[in-house]
C-alpha cells in the first residue's frame, strides 16, 4: 500500500467518520496527527533488536521502558506490530525487522507453563505467516496449538489460566483466554487434525456458561473444581473487585466471541459478542470520547485512569462483528474509537522515543503496574483495526 492510501485509511477511520460518531477529535489536523503517528510508526525501527528486551511499556513519568524476555505474555506483539505496519505501508524496513524479533518467541510454543501461548506465538508467527507463507511458522503454530492442548481439562472443559497463587484457586480460567483460542482454530486449519478446534469449542462453551452476568458483562476469573468441573467462585484479579466491570475483559469477550463465530459460525457466540458490546457501547459510564475508564465500576470516576488497550481490543473487535451482522452502530463506534485515539491527546508525544504509538493505557490497576502509559498490546490492536479497516474500504 502506498502513503496515500494509508493516509486515506487513517482519515476514514478517524475525521471521516468524525461527525457521524458524535466525535469532536481535538487535534490540530489531520495532516499533523497523521505526520505524528509516521513519526512514532518510524521509531518502531530504532529500537534494537535483543531477543531479552521486547518493549512492553513505559513509565511515562521516567521514560523508562520495560523490556521483557520471550515467556512474557507480550512478547509476541512487538513483532506482530512490524509485521502489521509492513502490510500497512508496503514499507520492507518493517518486514525485516519483524523477520528478525519473531524468531524470538518460538520457543514459546513449547512452553506448557502459560496458557498465553496463543499471544505469544499467534500475535508473532500468526503474523508473520500472513505476509510469508512458510511451513516453518506453520510448524510453530501447530506446535502451539498442541502445548496449549495440554493445559486442557476434560471435567472442566476449559483450559487452565494460572499456575500461581494455588491457595487461592484451584483451575482459574481467565476471560483473557478467550484471546488464545485462535491458535487452536488456525493450528486445525493449517494441519487438518480437528482436535485443536474440538479443545477450543469446548473451551468457549464453558466460558459461555459460566463467565457471564445477566447483564452481558463478564467476570474476570472463574475458578472450578478441577476433579468435577464445577464453579468454586467468581472473582477477579485485574478488577476493582469481584462484582466489577473491568474494561479490557469486556473487550477480550467481544473479540474472543466475534473470532470465535468467525471460525464456527455458531450463532450462540455472536449471540454473546453483541450482548457484551452493547453492555459496553451503552454503558452509563462510559467517557464521551468512548475511550473507557479501567474499570467501568471504579468508584473514583471521572477520574479514573482510562484504558486506550481496551478501546483498541474492542474496535478491533468491532469491525469484525460490523462484517457479521451489518449493525451501523458497531462501524460507528469503532470509528468514534479509532478517531478518538488519532489525537494528540492519546498519540505518544514524538519528542519521546520508544518504540509505542499511544499514551493512557492501564495494565494491573489493583497492583499498581503500568498504570496510565503506554503498553505495547493498545499499538497493536490499533494497527490490526486499521487493517480491518482496509478490508471493509476493499469490499465496498
Amino acid at each position: 500500500m502506498n502513503k496515500v492510501s494509508f493516509i486515506l485509511i487513517l482519515g476514514f477511520a478517524s475525521l471521516a467518520t468524525a461527525c457521524k460518531s458524535g466525535v469532536n477529535p481535538q487535534t490540530k489536523s489531520t495532516t499533523a496527527t497523521n505526520n505524528l503517528l509516521e513519526t512514532r510508526y518510524k521509531m518502531l525501527l530504532d529500537y534494537p533488536v535483543d531477543s531479552m528486551s521486547m518493549p512492553r511499556s513505559m513509565n511515562i513519568k521516567t521514560l523508562e521502558i520495560r523490556k521483557v524476555p520471550s515467556r512474557d505474555w507480550t512478547s509476541g506483539f512487538f513483532a506482530g506490530n512490524l509485521w502489521q505496519l509492513y502490510r500497512l505501508t508496503g514499507d520492507s524496513k518493517y518486514k525485516e525487522q519483524a523477520q528478525k524479533w519473531t524468531p524470538f518467541s518460538k520457543k514459546e510454543s513449547v512452553n506448557s507453563n502459560s496458557h498465553d501461548v496463543g499471544f505469544k506465538v499467534f500475535c508473532s508467527f500468526g503474523e508473520a505467516l500472513k505476509v510469508e507463507n512458510k511451513k516453518d511458522y506453520e510448524a510453530v503454530i501447530v506446535k502451539g496449538a498442541e502445548t496449549l492442548c495440554t493445559r486442557f481439562n476434560p471435567k472442566v472443559g476449559s483450559i487452565r489460566s494460572w499456575d500461581f497463587n494455588k491457595e487461592i484457586w484451584d483451575y482459574p480460567v481467565i476471560i483473557d483466554n478467550m484471546m488464545n483460542l485462535e491458535l487452536l482454530f488456525e493450528a486445525s486449519k493449517i494441519s487438518g487434525n480437528p482436535k485443536y478446534r474440538d479443545v477450543a469449542v469446548k473451551h468457549a462453551n464453558t466460558t459461555l456458561k459460566n463467565q457471564f452476568r445477566e447483564d452481558n458483562s463478564c467476570y474476570h476469573v472463574i475458578d472450578y473444581n478441577p476433579n468435577t468441573g464445577e464453579v468454586r467462585k467468581k472473582t477477579t484479579l485485574q478488577g476493582y473487585n469481584d462484582d466489577s466491570v473491568w474494561a479490557r475483559g469486556q473487550a477480550w469477550a467481544v473479540y474472543g466471541f466475534t473470532m470465535s463465530y468467525r471460525y464456527t459460525k455458531d450463532p450462540a457466540y455472536l449471540k454473546q459478542a453483541e450482548g457484551t458490546a452493547k453492555f459496553f457501547m451503552t454503558n452509563k459510564n462510559l467517557p464521551e470520547d468512548g475511550i473507557p475508564y479501567w474499570d467501568f465500576k471504579d468508584p473514583s470516576i471521572p477520574n479514573a485512569a482510562r484504558d486506550v488497550s481496551a478501546a483498541m481490543v474492542m474496535a478491533s473487535a468491532l469491525y469484525e462483528l460490523y462484517g457479521y451482522t451489518q449493525n451501523n452502530s458497531y462501524l460507528a463506534f469503532a470509528d468514534k474509537l479509532m478517531a478518538s485515539v488519532q489525537t494528540d491527546k492519546y498519540v505518544l508525544d514524538t519528542k519521546i522515543k520508544a518504540p509505542f504509538l499511544f499514551d493512557h493505557s492501564t495494565g494491573n490497576w489493583p497492583k499498581h503496574d503500568e498504570i496510565d502509559e503506554p503498553i505495547i498490546y493498545a499499538d497493536y490492536y490499533f494497527l490490526e483495526a486499521l487493517i480491518k479497516v482496509q478490508r471493509l474500504k476493499g469490499s465496498k
